[in-house]
């Protein structure tokens, strides 16, 4: 979790490509070089709207990925295993 948006981030991020220097931005904003680093790796080239949109994709995964363990819980239930046989052999 950051403190800075992703509109921060990429004007940050774009202060650094306009030849400012790395200490110098960490310096006025409060944070590290590796922290730079993880942004730039991460957001760098971005437009923010580019950001935004990989938020949300972001988001919607994790909402899927919840929703798929969940349906493989149930799936995985022993006792839904068990009342599924006893249904298969009344058939």
């Amino acid at each position: 979790m950051t403190l800075f948006s992703e509109t921060q981030i990429v004007t940050i991020l774009q202060s650094h490509e306009a030849s400012r220097t790395v200490k110098d931005i960490c310096r006025e904003h409060g944070i590290s070089e590796p922290t730079l680093y993880n942004w730039k790796a991460k957001y760098g080239g971005m437009e923010v709207s580019e950001v935004r949109r990989m938020k949300d994709l972001e988001t919607e995964n994790a909402i899927i990925e919840q929703k798929n363990g969940s349906m493989r819980r149930e799936l995985l239930n022993p006792y839904l295993f068990h009342s599924l046989n006893e249904v298969r052999c009344l058939e």
